[in-house]
């Protein structure tokens, strides 16, 4: 009894060295594009999404369609309601509770692009925001997970 305890012990650990090196390898080459983009790494809201997506990747908000739609759905908000109330703090949290508004009525629920339209209220970040780093960052960041999980884990995704 003992001895299978101690397999499934060594079992987690090892998937958590494994979720954990993902993880480290999409946020070292979101901090590339960063760099790249001349966007802040603060800026690039995706540290969360990869947590999520390496480390529950069967879960409904993990899959492509939340993880892609979610962040564009979510970020699209942002500068709606910059453009009609300007950079205001009430404004960035009225663009997150409407953000998630919007991810529920399209299907595309992703907890973590929910500080999205925040970023883009508060910093008064441009249209092109939406698509670099957000698009172009949530297609990549899908692409890193669906070679993580397919070809390193060897485990299916996407689940759905």
């Amino acid at each position: 009894m003992t001895h299978a305890i101690g397999r499934i012990g060594q079992r987690q650990t090892l998937a958590g060295v494994v979720a954990g090196l993902g993880a480290a390898i999409a946020i070292g080459a979101m901090e590339w594009f960063s760099l790249a983009s001349n966007f802040p790494i603060v800026i690039i809201p995706f540290a969360t999404s990869i947590v999520l997506v390496i480390g529950s990747p069967e879960a409904e908000p993990a899959q492509p369609r939340a993880l892609i739609g979610g962040h564009v759905v979510a970020t699209l908000v942002g500068p709606i309601v910059l453009k009609i109330t300007g950079p205001q703090a009430w404004a960035a949290a009225v663009a997150v509770g409407l953000a998630v508004l919007a991810m529920f009525l399209t299907g595309t629920f992703h907890p973590p692009s929910g500080i999205n339209p925040l970023l883009v209220v508060s910093n008064n970040l441009p249209w092109s925001f939406l698509f670099a780093p957000v698009f172009v960052g949530a297609v990549l960041l899908a692409a890193f997970a669906y070679i993580w999980h397919r070809l390193i884990r060897r485990r299916p995704w996407p689940q759905r």
